[in-house]
């Protein structure tokens, strides 16, 4: 049996997606784009062909992602011009040398970088000292690193804090869906939230309800390390893996931990020149 390709919406109607996704009304979305309200309007409901500068303008006003652009343009009868290469792609080199150069300089720390599914593309040499005790069936890739976190087998039993680090990751989560409305997230989300959690082991500092300073804090053999992770994105990419890739860098949250660190990074570059 042949396979079906569902057709897409109509472009008016996925226009009127990402505005009501934006919680913007008709009139919202006319003032930031400069056009009017009934041109928009016309737009919305098929009596009016955008062209693809107006819909683009309108994908930019709606901060639609360009993956999703593209599906724009290819319901409007245009051509994608966002192109999708992997990583490793030879015309990318340029970026994944600075990605490279970020995750080692910030050693003896852990860094990674992941894609919009939270896949892990790459690491420096901190991250597996750290995952030493993860059941290794969850580190044969590709290697979701939400799931590591939050995974009885990988490092959920470890978090010192899990409820808070539970809704950090589940806010964060709930903010790439209501921006990207990925269903791939939408069904990791779920995925997350029915994993076993004993919410009366979870302990730690308090949390910042502010959501900016959320460390993460968990067991290991060399007592409890505790970090505050950041992320850094591509700020202007023409390409959907760069717009897409995140680099996720934690930094020690006590001195503790940066002593350990320190100590497990010197103990690398000793086994390194040995």
């Amino acid at each position: 049996m042949q396979a079906t390709t569902l057709p897409h919406p109509p472009v008016g109607a996925l226009i009127r997606e990402w505005r009501q996704r934006r919680r913007l009304s008709q009139l919202d979305l006319a003032c930031e784009a400069d056009i009017s309200t009934r041109h928009l309007s016309y737009v919305e409901n098929g009596r009016a062909t955008p062209s693809r500068e107006m819909l683009m303008h309108l994908a930019e006003r709606l901060e639609v992602p360009l993956r999703e652009r593209n599906t724009l343009l290819t319901a409007a009868g245009f051509a994608p011009i966002y192109r999708e290469r992997p990583l490793e792609d030879p015309a990318l080199a340029a970026a994944r040398e600075a990605v490279d150069v970020v995750l080692h300089a910030h050693e003896p720390y852990p860094a990674l970088a992941v894609d919009r599914h939270w896949t892990m593309l790459a690491h420096n040499r901190t991250v597996p000292l750290l995952l030493a005790q993860v059941d290794p069936d969850l580190l044969k890739p590709p290697i979701n690193v939400l799931r590591l976190s939050l995974h009885p087998r990988g490092l959920g039993m470890r978090i010192v804090n899990l409820a808070q680090w539970r809704e950090h990751l589940f806010a964060r989560l709930q903010r790439q869906i209501a921006a990207s409305a990925d269903p791939v997230l939408v069904e990791l989300l779920h995925e997350l939230q029915a994993m076993p959690f004993d919410a009366s082991r979870s302990r730690g500092a308090t949390i910042d309800p502010s959501g900016v300073a959320v460390p993460l804090q968990f067991e290991t053999e060399h007592g409890v390390l505790s970090f505050i992770g950041t992320t850094t994105v591509f700020g202007t990419p023409v390409d959907i893996t760069l717009s897409e890739l995140a680099l996720e860098t934690f930094f020690p949250a006590d001195t503790r931990t940066a002593e350990v660190l320190r100590r497990l990074g010197d103990g690398q570059a000793g086994a390194a020149a040995a």
